[in-house]
């Protein structure tokens, strides 16, 4: 097995330089270290984990705690991509990632926190869960750095997609296409879902826009058969919706396949909009209008933010980064 001292002897340098260079320390210059990571490729070296955390007092790992509502774990459109980008960008800093177990099964089970105690994370990313969960709430408050994405604890650092404004855009640019009658099937109560059905109330007044209360309805984020429901109940109204925005482009399909159903089309006959931005709504025909979220910039930051609490704990200040998404003009939103 190739040590740090063979390393050495090949590069002519100290076994502390070398250690330096692997360890990406900023008191070697760039050619030397850039120099030292080739010839330990070159001759194979890989570093002993157990070694390094014993050294460090760190494991390099990291802890995700992912649960959305509706189960469908990394098939979850937006937050796969979200997860994907923040584990390119943890691992470029040597760190893996471990999700955590949230199987509840029994009294002796563990907490999260237990959890993440027992398995020695550095820190824990919190995304798509009930952040109002006893145990979530244990966990944010425990001595782990934790970042969570798209709720704000105080005093945790949080990434958070612009809501307030991507809906604000959205719905703006129905009202500029002409509709006057819009209504908004909001997911379930959490942070994201009151931040953009208040931006939804309030761009609507700065319209002169308004919104019966028969036009408001809920269902769940990415629940397709709900939404569905949602839309017969819109369109059985004496005064149904010229269009309707949905809790995110997946449960929008729900209620597009509804419409086909009544033998309506899309849009000459009724409008819709979906949020998040996913592939998909790009490739079905009439291509649908949303908010594209910048996935890879939320988790690219989250990655930046937790690093940052783990490696440099004095100096990092908690706070709470805003990530605007940008508007995507489909077909499925027609001119009045």
């Amino acid at each position: 097995m190739v040590s740090m001292k063979d390393i050495s002897a090949a590069c002519g340098v100290s076994v502390a330089t070398v250690s330096k260079a692997l360890n990406d320390h900023h008191d070697i210059g760039e050619e030397t270290k850039a120099h030292i990571r080739k010839v330990a490729r070159e001759m194979g070296y890989q570093p002993n984990s157990i070694a390094r955390a014993l050294k460090t007092n760190k494991s390099y790992n990291i802890g995700v705690l992912f649960v959305d509502e509706a189960r469908s774990g990394l098939t979850h459109d937006y937050f796969s991509h979200v997860l994907d980008s923040f584990k390119k960008k943890v691992e470029e800093k040597g760190y893996d990632i471990t999700f955590i177990n949230c199987s509840k099964k029994g009294e002796s089970q563990m907490t999260y926190l237990q959890r993440c105690r027992y398995r020695g994370f550095d820190g824990v990313i919190i995304a798509c869960v009930d952040f109002y969960d006893a145990e979530v709430v244990e966990l944010v408050q425990s001595e782990i750095p934790v970042v969570t994405i798209d709720h704000l604890f105080h005093n945790c650092t949080a990434v958070i997609s612009d809501n307030v404004l991507g809906m604000k855009e959205l719905l703006t640019y129905i009202y500029e296409q002409g509709h006057r009658k819009v209504a908004y099937i909001h997911g379930i109560v959490s942070a994201v879902t009151q931040s953009r059905l208040s931006s939804f109330y309030k761009t609507a007044e700065e319209l002169g826009l308004e919104v019966p209360d028969e036009y408001i309805k809920e269902a769940a984020y990415r629940d397709t058969k709900m939404a569905g429901k949602r839309t017969e109940e819109l369109l059985d109204l004496d005064d149904p919706p010229t269009c309707i925005v949905y809790p995110d482009d997946f449960s929008c399909f729900g209620g597009i396949n509804v419409i086909g159903e009544r033998g309506l089309r899309i849009p000459e006959d009724i409008s819709v909009a979906g949020y998040d931005g996913i592939q998909l709504a790009r490739r079905i025909e009439p291509t649908l209008t949303t908010i594209r979220q910048d996935t890879g910039s939320l988790g690219a930051i989250a990655a930046e933010k937790l690093i940052d609490l783990i490696e440099k704990p004095k100096t990092t200040i908690v706070d709470q980064t805003i990530v605007s998404g940008s508007l995507y003009v489909g077909n499925s939103v027609g001119k009045i």
